[in-house]
């Protein structure tokens, strides 16, 4: 890869009291020292700032800046980098930008310092993207995720089940170069042992990923009900603030309402729905085919009702027309004060017929306009989407990343057959064929396979700068 200077705006747009521009490749230092007026850059100690003034090509002072230096291979992308550190005016990070593209920098493409520390051999690939998710986290979990993958977790955990793979196919390998000599270097017994033991490790992996990837994007929490259950006061009490327009008149909410909110460092995104009836004309019409959608792309389902108004039959039948399979699900009977001897039994006793399982601890009693048992609907939340854990371990992996969720399932499918031609006595060729598939597979997620286009996807998506 060519080590030409490249250099980019790495703080946000906007007026700031600090912004960094960053520069990376053969000769930046020297490039920039020209109009530097502090110390000789070309001379000094990397990995300290040094202060001064820079000027523009017409001798026009700029900013006073910090400038840091970075040598190879001692740098994030392994090159010789530039730290210029100065006043956050836009107009000045322009200026310095214009500077360094008129001295022989190129303007760096997204993610294209990541890129060069991928290919420089500083990070794995699982590593570089772990860097874009760690920008994008909104929540504390999915912080935690992101840091924990950059420090080398699922990198590492890849890496080691592709260690013991290759072991094993390079005895498969050497047997196809006595192939007429009928020799058996790889003892199919250890292989097969193997080949099921890294399947239960892709299993773990593969399983942590609906957790991981709505940790990532946040939680789609939909609130359905009838109208008047409670949905958007219930929407206000979990936001902490009324964002939602209350009223005693059905059908208020006409469209969904969306809203993020933190519970115990993971971010739910609450999605306030119409009322499920008959609608009463075409625009109720459309918001209630709305929450219908909405409730089918989502990850879990709140379902609020009024302890007065609904009795079990409705409840199942509201119910079973929201059920979708995999959907996780938590009802919330509302106005307890109105009602105070409701319980569970009553709608999920022995006549309870509807299609969903609805466990006793996730049915929450509660009194939205007052907050009461506010904070068990949110441990019940939290333990749903932990699914029971009721936080993250700082030391679990856990995958995120759909394109590794991918490379996983596909490498595991080449593992299921390296084990059913054990198990059927195929020949050797066959195996070594599928092993070499999922070794493949896997070496995709660290990138030790990559292709261009798979390296242009990935880091076209970061942000200028990273």
């Amino acid at each position: 890869m060519s080590q030409e200077p490249i250099i980019a705006i790495a703080t946000p747009t906007g007026e700031g009291a600090i912004g960094i521009v960053r520069l990376s490749g053969a000769g930046c230092v020297e490039l920039l020292q020209p109009y530097f007026s502090g110390r000789d850059l070309r001379k000094a100690p990397a990995r300290y700032a040094h202060f001064g003034i820079l000027y523009d090509a017409a001798g026009e002072a700029i900013d006073e800046v910090l400038i840091t230096t970075y040598r190879a291979p001692a740098s994030y992308t392994g090159e010789d980098s530039v730290e210029i550190s100065c006043h956050g005016s836009p107009y000045i990070l322009r200026q310095i930008l214009q500077l360094g593209g008129d001295a022989g920098a190129r303007l760096a493409q997204p993610g294209e310092f990541s890129q060069r520390a991928f290919l420089n051999g500083k990070l794995d690939l699982s590593q570089a993207e772990a860097v874009a998710d760690l920008i994008a986290s909104r929540s504390a979990a999915a912080h935690r995720i992101a840091l924990q993958q950059l420090r080398g977790g699922v990198g590492n955990e890849i890496s080691e089940l592709r260690t013991q793979l290759v072991d094993f196919a390079s005895l498969i390998e050497l047997e196809l170069d006595f192939g007429e000599e009928d020799v058996e270097f790889a003892d199919r017994g250890q292989l097969g042992d193997l080949v099921s033991h890294i399947r239960k490790r892709i299993t773990a992996l593969t399983t942590s990923f609906r957790l991981g990837n709505a940790i990532k994007e946040g939680v789609a929490t939909v609130i359905a009900g009838r109208p008047n259950a409670g949905k958007s006061t219930l929407l206000n009490a979990l936001l902490n603030e009324d964002r939602a327009i209350v009223s005693d008149i059905p059908g208020t909410t006409r469209d969904t309402i969306e809203e993020i909110v933190n519970v115990g460092g993971i971010g739910f995104r609450l999605i306030d729905t119409a009322g499920i009836r008959d609608a009463s004309d075409t625009i109720e019409a459309m918001g209630v085919e709305r929450t219908l959608q909405r409730v089918a792309s989502s990850h879990l389902l709140v379902y609020v009702f009024d302890v007065v108004e609904t009795d079990p039959a409705t409840l199942a039948a509201d119910l079973d027309r929201l059920y979708r399979e995999g959907l996780e699900l938590v009802v919330v009977a509302n106005k307890m004060d109105l009602n105070p001897y409701t319980k569970y039994e009553h709608y999920f006793g022995d006549a309870y017929t509807g299609r969903w399982t609805v466990p006793r601890e996730r049915f929450v009693p509660m009194i939205a306009r007052d907050k009461s048992n506010l904070g068990y609907l949110q441990e019940t939340l939290l333990q749903v989407v932990t699914e029971g854990r009721g936080g993250i371990d700082a030391q679990e992996v856990i995958l995120s990343n759909a394109r590794h969720y991918d490379a996983l399932q596909r490498a595991d499918k080449a593992l299921e057959r390296v084990g059913e031609g054990l198990s059927s006595g195929l020949s050797q060729d066959f195996i070594a064929m599928d092993i070499r598939q999922s070794l493949r597979d896997l070496g995709e997620i660290t990138g030790e396979i990559t292709t261009d286009d798979l390296l242009g996807n990935i880091f076209s998506n970061f942000c200028i700068g990273k």
